[in-house]
């Protein structure tokens, strides 16, 4: 694994090398809004870091990423201009359904012991 992931970031290294010498993204055009920062995106990301930090070991890792991921989710939709905040509990939903596998690939594949609810490598 540690070859396959040294393999994958020599592969994105050389793509932005070959950006940078050759112009890159130079051609675009900027826009007015760019020059300053969406605070209300920040927050909401922040927030979605900040408990995952916190609860990680409280709730495992299924359910902080679950929630990382739901507020990371409210913090772009915020920055687009796009307020769905029904779907919250949707997008809880998909973030357990990717953080799900990945816990149990890092604890059932690699051995890597993850934080979990219930002590097992299952949730």
């Amino acid at each position: 694994l540690p070859w396959v992931i040294s393999v994958v970031l020599a592969v994105c290294s050389a793509l932005l090398l070959w950006e940078g010498m050759t112009g890159g993204f130079s051609n675009f055009e900027a826009t007015d809004d760019a020059k300053y920062g969406d605070w209300i995106g920040f927050a909401w990301v922040s927030a979605g870091l900040l408990l995952n930090a916190a609860l990680i070991t409280t709730l495992g890792f299924i359910l902080s990423c679950a929630l990382l991921y739901m507020l990371a989710v409210q913090g772009f939709r915020k920055q687009r201009g796009i307020p769905k905040p029904a779907r919250l509990f949707k997008d809880a939903l998909v973030g357990a359904a990717i953080s799900g596998p990945v816990f149990w690939l890092f604890g059932m594949l690699l051995g890597i012991n993850l934080p979990s609810l219930t002590g097992t490598p299952w949730l």
